[in-house]
């Protein structure tokens, strides 16, 4: 059905590919249309409780299409931003998590579509900058502002000022990554992550999510209110009641996502 991306599911969790090898996986505007398709068939699956993100061959994405955005004028690359910024916004907001296994190079878009995600875990041999400022622009899919809130201002700066690439064991240091791995063990260490994210309650983890993202940028008392509206909301679903009984008997829960 794609022709630059793959995408499956098994046991609950969904598997995006971007399969442009020859590319480097780079993203144009094909491989973003593709990935804002897939994204809404997710968003309408009920059973999917976590994606894992990676790259097909040597690189995760090694950036966006240069060949294609040479051509373009201001009109077509606001487009281009543009879409970019729904496909990354509609990860991030998404209420099932992301997981992105950086399998290689995550350069510009492919440090952004990573940062879009709410867990990176990297390949020892992955590599991670934003170098749009050695081709005359900035980072446009939300590298200037995702990079800050997760690394820090100064660090982001650093890395976007010079257009650095670090590699993984220094994008873990400084708060880019949450686990490096070796490279066999990186879609194994995904899963495992996303196994887990997948045995607990949807709802619950949907509105974990949704409470982390709009609370981060709001004072505390503001995140604690929303905090309470979310555990209110959860003490009215049968996942509640399920999960407690199962404790309390010692079983495995059976989610309904209700």
């Amino acid at each position: 059905m794609y022709k630059n991306i793959k995408f499956e599911i098994r046991e609950h969790i969904g598997y995006i590919t971007i399969n442009r090898p020859e590319a480097m996986n780079a993203l144009n505007m094909d491989v973003l249309k593709e990935l804002k398709h897939v994204l809404k068939k997710i968003s309408d699956d009920s059973e999917i409780r976590a994606v894992i993100v990676t790259g097909e061959g040597r690189a995760f994405v090694a950036g966006a299409d240069i060949k294609q955005m040479k051509r373009y004028n201001p009109v077509r690359g606001r487009q281009m931003m543009t879409l970019g910024h729904e496909v990354m916004d509609t990860i991030d907001e998404m209420p099932i998590p992301f997981i992105a296994a950086v399998n290689g190079y995550a350069l510009g878009g492919g440090c952004e579509l990573a940062m879009a995600c709410d867990i990176r875990i990297a390949s020892s041999k992955a590599k991670f900058g934003q170098p749009e400022v050695g081709l005359g622009i900035i980072p446009g899919f939300g590298g200037t502002q995702r990079l800050s809130r997760l690394v820090g201002k100064g660090w982001a700066k650093y890395l976007i000022y010079t257009a650095d690439v670090v590699k993984a064991d220094k994008a873990e240091a400084i708060g880019l990554v949450q686990a490096v791995v070796e490279p066999d063990q990186l879609m194994a260490e995904a899963e495992r992550v996303a196994g887990m994210i997948a045995s607990k309650a949807p709802i619950a983890v949907a509105a974990a999510k949704t409470t982390i993202n709009d609370g981060y940028d709001a004072d505390i008392r503001t995140g604690g209110r929303l905090e309470i509206e979310a555990e209110t909301s959860c003490f009215g679903t049968r996942d509640k009641g399920e999960g407690m009984a199962a404790f309390l008997q010692k079983r495995q829960p059976n989610w309904e996502n209700k």
